[in-house]
């Protein structure tokens, strides 16, 4: 969940690059529709995390720096919806949404080598491409079928929440009026 939490973050974060850039539509409401799927990643890692660390640790949460780190991008994520839904016009809150994004961007490194930064409690990485993996084979196999289903399902919720958004933006233009499940209203 760790994982796709910062992957869709950085997804996130080029969507609204290149709609910032190129001020293209699309490019926005794909990083709109990405947000609530990593904001709910980031807080199965979190939720998960505080019940691994019980155990382990002790407590149910400690501000060690991957954590603290990784709760920043749950903010961010909920800043960057709460952002999208408090701006009425469309084109303003894609723009300061894709500000938002782009500026939490630099909290993805800060994630990821906050082990080797500072002196925390998490251990290092399980995989690695340059070192290869200190898991099991059985537990990297199953964790990669689990990584490739969490894609899956990321980019089929991500797509279905674009078409809404889509059809949201755009209800009173007359392509949307034409399309077979409208008429039926």
């Amino acid at each position: 969940a760790a994982w796709m939490s910062m992957f869709i973050y950085v997804v996130m974060a080029l969507w609204s690059g290149i709609g910032l850039v190129f001020n293209t539509r699309l490019s926005a409401m794909m990083a709109q529709a990405l947000a609530p799927t990593g904001a709910m990643f980031t807080f199965i890692a979190l939720w998960t995390g505080a019940f691994w660390g019980k155990p382990m640790w002790g407590a149910w949460w400690v501000w060690d720096a991957r954590l603290t780190s990784e709760l920043i991008l749950l903010f961010l994520y909920i800043g960057f919806i709460a952002l999208q839904g408090a701006i009425d016009d469309n084109r303003r809150a894609d723009r300061a949404g894709a500000i938002l994004a782009l500026v939490g961007v630099v909290n993805i490194p800060i994630i990821y080598y906050s082990v080797k930064w500072w002196n925390t409690l998490h251990q290092g990485a399980s995989v690695s491409i340059t070192k290869g993996s200190s898991m099991g084979e059985v537990m990297l196999i199953t964790m990669l079928i689990m990584t490739f289903g969490f894609w899956a399902y990321s980019i089929a919720v991500a797509l279905a929440r674009v078409r809404s958004i889509i059809l949201e933006r755009d209800r009173e233009s007359t392509w949307v009026s034409q399309l077979p499940e409208m008429r039926t209203r």
